[in-house]
């Protein structure tokens, strides 16, 4: 409404960006934020403002999910943009990269503005779509990249599957310099990974499943570097899970390159042997590794290595997980369990709690060249309203989007969003904590 004003009080404010953490508030107005701090409304809120008592919660930029698959167009009993939406509202996210895995694939200006068209519609989380590195994501020809950046475009990527043809690659990463724009590897060499749905090792063996060897990840990030320094650009390596890989981005950008990754939360909160017995809720792409692998991502967090936490949410019905483990669809949704299993590591003290929503925020919001991620006067109101402390057990009957594919059902977490704030409109909104 015109005018409408919206006062947030007693708040413990966190922007990443600038290092703000202190007890504060914040105003919101016609859906911007028009004024934050310690000593706001020291002297009493607006009297013509709604009043949201915080309570000592933290008031953060709402969360930038930077890959997440939305199902549509072509998989909508999976999981659409307003369903998505309404998921990523209850996990605090605000914003999304949508992966295009779509069919048809987000290789052409008219599938992007489909996209771009149905998240206006539901006017929930902001999506903003990666579009296809290759035509089909068929890792042969490029598709039109610089018309695509011009349509919305934030970054390229054939999605879940490798660009594994090194000339392919190169010229990419050559066209896509000219552009500044954002090239996105998945991480596995692909014949090597071929027919693989489980880490190599003891465990695979064991169930006698086919292994994908963790070498397979190393091979082609190393593969990639050496074509960015050739051809030089900006190349983000997806979901990493490994030891070997996390040392290589360590190595890589320490020699200048401009290198950057993200990991996802199963890969720092699970291992191999969380499979059992044949758990497909546990079979992802990259696979769940070993313990020593668990470790090095979280050092890699730790230490700056690895720059984004991404939900990789991959959304699966029922008949393509209820198959035996070789023939289930890899992935596990994860917008609304995002928050909480990233906050393990704060809880661990292995990251402050502003690195953590960092790498949350305004790192991956920094790399897509989005308007988001930040607390600061005259941007979006885009915010999320947590409790980092209470304790629940996330329960996937509860999830708002379509899927209940995840591998963390009934796990004791604590940190909970409370409220999450799109253009000042409250998208969702806890009423009380319950286990």
């Amino acid at each position: 409404m015109t005018g409408h004003r919206t006062a947030y009080l007693n708040a413990r404010l966190i922007d990443p960006a600038t290092g703000l953490d202190a007890r504060g508030s914040l105003l919101v107005e016609e859906g911007r934020i028009a004024d934050l701090g310690p000593r706001l409304f020291a002297d009493g809120a607006p009297a013509d403002s709604e009043i949201v008592e915080c309570g000592g919660k933290v008031l953060a930029p709402g969360l930038v999910d930077m890959r997440a698959s939305l199902g549509e167009p072509g998989h909508e009993h999976k999981e659409t943009i307003a369903s998505a939406g309404r998921a990523a509202a209850a996990g605090g996210v605000t914003a999304i990269a949508c992966l295009p895995d779509t069919d048809p694939p987000i290789d052409s200006e008219a599938v992007l503005q489909f996209v771009t068209g149905r998240a206006r519609k539901a006017k929930l989380a902001k999506i903003y779509p990666y579009a296809c590195l290759t035509r089909g994501a068929k890792g042969e020809d490029l598709a039109e990249l610089g018309l695509l950046a011009e349509a919305g475009a934030v970054a390229f990527t054939d999605g879940r599957r490798a660009v594994g043809d090194a000339l392919v690659m190169r010229r990419a990463l050559s066209y896509a310099t000219a552009f500044d724009l954002l090239i996105v590897q998945h991480p596995e060499e692909p014949a090597l990974a071929r027919g693989g749905v489980m880490n190599a090792g003891e465990i695979a063996t064991r169930l006698g499943l086919a292994a994908i060897p963790p070498q397979a990840e190393v091979m082609l990030i190393e593969r990639d570097l050496r074509l960015l320094e050739i051809a030089g650009g900006r190349y983000h390596v997806a979901h990493i899970s490994t030891a070997a890989s996390v040392e290589a981005i360590r190595q890589a950008k320490r020699r200048g390159l401009s290198v950057t990754c993200d990991t996802a939360p199963p890969y720092f909160a699970l291992t191999e042997v969380d499979v059992g017995d044949y758990r497909t809720f546990a079979r992802l792409s990259p696979p769940l590794r070993s313990e020593l692998d668990r470790r090095a991502v979280v050092e890699g967090l730790a230490d700056g290595t690895i720059d984004v936490i991404a939900s990789d949410h991959t959304p699966h019905d029922q008949d393509s997980k209820r198959l035996p483990f070789a023939m289930a669809e890899p992935g596990i949704v994860g917008l609304e369990t995002l928050l909480p299993l990233a906050l393990e590591l704060y809880h661990q003290e292995r990251l402050s709690l502003i690195d953590l929503l960092s790498k949350l925020t305004v790192a991956p919001a920094g790399l897509l060249k989005i308007p988001a991620g930040r607390l600061a006067k005259g941007a979006a109101a885009d915010l999320t309203l947590f409790d980092p402390d209470e304790p629940w057990k996330i329960d996937v009957d509860s999830f708002q989007g379509k899927s209940r594919n995840s591998p963390f059902d009934k796990r004791p977490v604590m940190g909970r969003t409370w409220r999450t704030v799109v253009d000042g409109r409250t998208v969702f909104q806890r009423e009380t904590a319950d286990a």
